[in-house]
């Protein structure tokens, strides 16, 4: 008799999802104990293994991220979430790996993200996914402005925020900051949205215009609502630009307290960023919680774990 764990559909289906509320509010660990249970009873839960593959890219283990995402794409190679997923996982492990074996990962990337938006052009992160490796990747690599100026005109009309964003990072690397500042402007004026504001912050602080990148980032704070993962990219702006500490502190636990948490900024990367950030504020105390709390949530996280040792 076989020694594996036999569930019902609508067991399979209850683990799933419990599984994925916990890997949306940060609890790795448990999403992760639950998720090897489902593939143990179905190594063919192409969503189970998905999802897995997210909890361990959300963790920075590049390995198991990868090895889950071809496991997925095994049953889903018809899904475009899955290939985006698929072309992360490669991409976090290229930043892992040495030059060459960098280089033989980047074009799995690119294949991946390009499979990805042909199979959904109005899969917004694929679309993202891909403009920023044609923009950032050396054309010995597939990148290439052409090939963004391209991707932006395939999906504007029914993107076109993700259109104008690709066009402005696209003219930021060509040193053309007019331009690039008109179309990320564009970009918040098709969408009004949290993310093309913080996007506008961002090339405003690359940009070292402090002044002009903290009113973008207000104005995103001010429409995010619901308080869902845009709050920690306005955060991470602000601590890059060493600016508003107060500021990014409520941003964060703003963001810790919503119910609009996801694996797009991981509560126990929060953690660990709020932590350093009270570091640096002189509040040892309440930056050692904050590092138990993420581990307590992942306790894998290495960021986490360094954190904790040099604290």
């Amino acid at each position: 008799m076989s020694a594996l764990p036999c569930f019902s559909a609508d067991f399979a289906v209850s683990q799933r999802t419990a599984s994925e509320h916990a890997l949306m509010q940060g609890r790795a660990d448990e999403a992760i104990a639950g998720l090897r249970t489902l593939v143990a009873a179905n190594p063919k839960d192409g969503a189970a293994h998905l999802l897995l593959c997210r909890a361990f890219y959300a963790e920075e283990l590049p390995d198991a991220a990868v090895a889950e995402c071809e496991a997925a794409l095994s049953v889903l190679d018809k899904n475009s979430m899955a290939q985006d997923w698929m072309g992360r996982a490669y991409g976090i492990k290229a930043s892992h790996s040495g030059p060459i074996a960098g280089y033989k990962l980047a074009s799995k990337v690119k294949n991946a993200f390009e499979v990805a938006v042909d199979l959904d052009p109005r899969n917004g992160d694929a679309v993202n996914d891909l403009s920023e490796y044609y923009v950032g990747a050396p054309a010995i690599v597939g990148g290439g402005l052409d090939k963004a100026a391209a991707l932006a005109s395939r999906v504007e009309a029914q993107l076109p925020q993700q259109a104008h964003r690709t066009r402005g990072l696209a003219a930021e690397k060509d040193k053309d900051h007019a331009t690039a500042e008109r179309e990320f402007r564009a970009a918040v004026a098709v969408a009004g949205r949290a993310d093309a504001w913080t996007d506008l912050g961002a090339y405003y602080a690359r940009r070292n215009d402090k002044d002009k990148a903290l009113d973008a980032l207000r104005q995103a704070l001010s429409v995010d609502r619901s308080h869902d993962a845009s709050l920690v990219d306005v955060a991470s702006i602000l601590l890059d630009m060493h600016i508003e500490p107060k500021l990014t502190e409520q941003t964060l636990r703003d963001y810790l307290a919503s119910n609009a948490k996801s694996d797009a900024a991981p509560a126990f990367k929060v953690h660990v960023l709020l932590g350093k950030l009270l570091q640096k504020l002189g509040n040892k105390a309440g930056a050692r919680d904050e590092f138990a709390q993420a581990l307590a949530l992942a306790h894998e996280y290495a960021p986490a774990q360094k954190a904790m040792q040099q604290l």
